[in-house]
C-alpha cells in the first residue's frame, strides 16, 4: 500500500484500474472514483460487507502477471544487466517478441 500513492497519480484518465486484494482500501477506492476510474479490486476476506467488483475483468489480470513471469525466464531481464534504460527496454521488447510471437 505504500507504493499505491505513487501509482494512483498515473491512473488519471484510465477507465478501469485492476488491482489485487492488497490494494483494498476505502481511501484508494475513493481516490480512483474521484479521478473517474472504476476500481476493479476484490475486497479482503475479513470485510464485514462484501465489495462488488467486475469478476470477469478481474480474471483477465492473470495475463499481465503471466507476461512478467515469462519475461523473468530471460536472465538478462531478470537481473537487469543493462545500465541504460533504453537498452533495458530494448531487451524487454526483444524478449517479449521471442516469448510471445515465436
Amino acid at each position: 500500500m505504500k507504493g499505491a500513492d505513487l501509482l494512483i497519480g498515473e491512473t488519471v484518465g484510465m477507465k478501469r484500474v485492476i488491482a489485487d486484494r492488497g490494494y483494498d482500501a476505502n481511501r484508494i477506492r475513493a481516490i480512483l472514483r474521484e479521478q473517474g476510474s472504476i476500481p476493479v479490486i476484490p475486497g479482503r476476506r475479513n470485510r464485514k460487507r462484501p465489495i462488488q467488483y467486475d469478476k470477469r475483468r478481474y480474471k483477465d489480470r492473470w495475463r499481465v502477471e503471466a507476461m512478467f513471469c515469462r519475461l523473468k525466464d530471460f536472465r538478462r531481464i531478470a537481473t537487469r544487466y543493462d545500465k541504460l534504460a533504453r537498452n533495458f527496454l530494448s531487451a524487454v521488447s526483444l524478449a517479449a517478441a521471442v516469448a510471445f510471437w515465436l
